[in-house]
């Protein structure tokens, strides 16, 4: 008699489909992954160069997905989440695919500080508009300065 409601319900043949939070954590953490990587991890040397941060919350993310994807193939009458952890996990395959290839193709095409201008080697001409809007010359400007200082505003954002 010491059987709660939950239990008779359970014995009784009836089985509640629990929700299979492991698909939805595992989503949550890669997405989480996806998105820390600029405004966060690109900020330390130690995570910019190489995201092993990243990659670590990619993996947990993905196994987590995995074992709730197994829950729900192997064990349908008590976990849901067939369709919303297949879609869940397209996602994440998706995000974890762009990063990478993100990091490892595309950050590889910004150039190297070897193209850069060295201290005291002097700069290509070039034209540029003016506070007014007018072209101003570099090789005009040193015809009669004996050097110019070129300052980037971020603008107004």
């Amino acid at each position: 008699m010491g059987e709660s409601a939950e239990d008779l319900y359970y014995w009784g043949g009836l089985v509640k489909r629990r929700r299979n939070i492991l698909a939805w954590v595992g989503f949550a953490i890669v997405l989480l992954s996806f998105l820390s990587y600029v405004p966060f991890f690109a900020l330390f040397p130690a995570t910019r160069d190489v995201p092993w941060a990243n990659y670590l919350l990619f993996a947990i993310g993905a196994g987590l997905l995995a074992i709730g994807l197994k829950r729900a193939f192997s064990d349908p009458e008590h976990y849901r989440g067939k369709v919303a952890g297949s879609i869940l996990a397209a996602l994440s395959v998706l995000m974890i695919g762009f990063f990478i290839v993100g990091v490892v193709y595309f950050s590889k095409q910004i150039p190297g500080a070897e193209s850069a201008l060295a201290v005291n080697q002097p700069a290509p001409p070039f034209v540029l508009a003016g506070t007014a809007g007018q072209p101003v010359s570099s090789s005009e400007l040193l015809k009669t300065h004996r050097g110019l200082v070129l300052v980037f505003y971020r603008g107004y954002w």
